[in-house]
């Protein structure tokens, strides 16, 4: 009888004259050898390796012409050599049959793109740019969330729907109906408590180190507050629960079960939305950082409590929608835009 996977050792079983096959040994990191597509594995380390070394160079070289040249080739190297290593990545993990989660890492996954998004940026934004946009204003922020957002579903759809990973419905995404509405209610009042202690938690760290700041820019008038609505409590709940509840902590919970995934996916989230702060002084910008990370927390644990509790995406996209969107409307009337 020949093993199931291919080629691999099998051993007997305990009835006598059984035969069971045997998982893949895993391989190792740096080996072609026993890789289902080596080719994809070899494209991934070179676009890192190399698009890595662009980067470095093109930081080398800032205030050359060559520099914004570099960035983009970088970027872009890096990019491919990241969707590459997910792919091949999940591929080798579907061979597992000793794997409850045969997908690529979601930190792999991240990572490309977060390599992506710049390079959609230029692509959507230069010639908006050009035309007289301000990059810094409530629609260039609008703008760019979308992009971020379909960058999420690309990536999923590429290296874990793609690849056989998980199906979007394991992820949560299904036709809204009368039960998806019930539970974007249900999100959304969970996230009335799960503010009520976010705000006295953030008064108390305020009390020991520097607030972070706002990512969204000042809205201006009652235009920029509606496109600061639509980043914040629409945008940013769809593509972030699709890709950190829906996509994320799915694959860790099939891999390590619920309550390690919930945590593993809290830290993951709060640690994501703290790459984007930066300051004139490290230490300014260490205890900013270090606020954002612990205020998002407690919303970021009911996030992924909720989402595998319900096995709704709708619900959690509902708690983010009204924890943001509550958030913007209260500024707004604090500052008498509203």
């Amino acid at each position: 009888m020949t093993p199931a996977d291919g080629g691999e050792d099998a051993v007997a079983d305990a009835s006598p004259g059984a035969i069971v096959p045997q998982p893949p040994a895993p391989l190792a990191l740096l080996s072609l050898e026993g890789r289902t597509v080596p080719a994809l594995y070899v494209a991934a380390w070179l676009g890192i390796i190399v698009g890595g070394g662009l980067l470095v160079v093109g930081f080398m070289a800032v205030g050359s012409s060559a520099a914004p040249w570099l960035f983009i080739g970088g970027l872009l190297l890096l990019a491919v050599g990241l969707v590459a290593g997910a792919g091949s990545q999940a591929i080798e993990r579907g061979r597992r049959t000793d794997l409850a989660y045969h997908g690529p890492s979601p930190v792999l996954a991240f990572l490309a793109v977060v390599a992506l998004t710049p390079l959609a940026q230029i692509v959507v934004l230069a010639p908006l740019s050009s035309l007289g946009l301000d990059v810094r204003s409530p629609l260039a922020t609008t703008i760019n969330l979308a992009v971020q957002t379909l960058l999420y579903v690309g990536v999923i759809r590429l290296v874990v729907v793609g690849t056989g990973g998980l199906r979007w419905g394991e992820m949560g995404v299904v036709r809204p109906g009368a039960a998806q509405l019930r539970d974007l209610a249900l999100g959304a009042l969970v996230a009335l408590p799960v503010l009520v202690f976010t705000l006295l938690l953030g008064a108390l760290l305020s009390r020991f180190v520097e607030p972070a700041p706002s990512p969204l820019p000042e809205p201006g008038n009652a235009a920029g507050l509606v496109l600061n609505l639509l980043s914040a409590a629409v945008l940013a709940p769809i593509g972030e629960e699709l890709f950190f509840r829906g996509f994320t902590t799915t694959a860790w919970a099939r891999a390590a079960g619920a309550r390690p995934a919930i945590v593993r996916g809290a830290l993951f989230f709060a640690a994501v939305h703290v790459l984007t702060l930066f300051d004139a002084t490290f230490a300014d910008g260490a205890q900013r950082a270090l606020y954002a990370f612990v205020a998002l927390l407690p919303v970021a644990v009911t996030l992924g409590w909720l989402f595998l509790t319900r096995r709704s995406l709708y619900a959690s996209i509902g708690l983010h929608a009204a924890f943001n969107g509550i958030q913007i409307l209260l500024l707004a009337l604090a500052t008498g835009l509203v």
